[in-house]
């Protein structure tokens, strides 16, 4: 079954990628929500958003398909997401993890992103089927899991709980909490200072 038309997003529009085009796809499509959340490592946020826009015209469409993308020869499918604009600092790599977590659709949710969440029975649950996709550790899966309650209106019972401090109310402290220029700064400020506390701490135990 072709997912490409029916895969949407009931929330909130998303301005992670801070470009019309490619915030409209993440709005709309739970795959590229998924890709861009997988992406965002190592690399500025709005570039790592931006990605699944990228690959979805490189393909030749507006939108992304799981199973086409599983499908993809992997050199071919590396070898687009190389071209520059590259959709990451590590494209190579990445351009396998994108076709991993795409083939782990398949294969358990028929191509379909959004039933990971839409089956969900508990924020428990979500968490869980969320850290079973490729790339996906803890810390990744509670914030893709605190951006669909605050954003997207994918809200199971426990979900604030089992997306620990990321689903916390009026927090600054993750992909979640951005809705645009002015929280992205918010968040990057809380992320500095974060970084700076790890140092003294390494400096202490030192």
């Amino acid at each position: 079954m072709d997912r490409r038309s029916t895969d949407r997003n009931p929330g909130r529009p998303l301005r992670l990628a801070q470009q019309e085009d490619a915030d409209a796809l993440l709005s709309r499509s739970p795959l590229a929500a998924l890709v861009g959340m997988l992406l965002d490592q190592q690399i500025p946020m709005e570039w790592a958003f931006a990605g699944p826009y990228t690959i979805a015209r490189r393909l030749g469409h507006d939108d992304l398909d799981a199973r086409e993308i599983a499908a993809y020869d992997p050199e071919a499918f590396a070898a687009l997401c190389a071209e520059k604009p590259a959709v990451h600092r590590y494209p190579g790599s990445m351009a396998g993890r994108v076709q991993q977590l795409c083939r782990y659709l398949v294969e358990h949710y028929d191509g379909d992103a959004s039933a990971v969440w839409s089956g969900a029975g508990s924020g428990r649950e979500l968490l869980e089927r969320l850290q079973e996709l490729p790339g996906f550790g803890k810390q990744k899966a509670q914030i893709f899991l605190a951006l669909l309650g605050k954003r997207l209106g994918v809200t199971p019972e426990g979900w604030r709980e089992a997306a620990g401090s990321y689903g916390e109310a009026g927090s600054y402290r993750s992909v979640a909490d951005i809705t645009g220029p002015e929280t992205l700064e918010k968040v990057r400020a809380y992320k500095q200072e974060m970084k700076r506390a790890a140092k003294k701490a390494a400096v202490k135990k030192a």
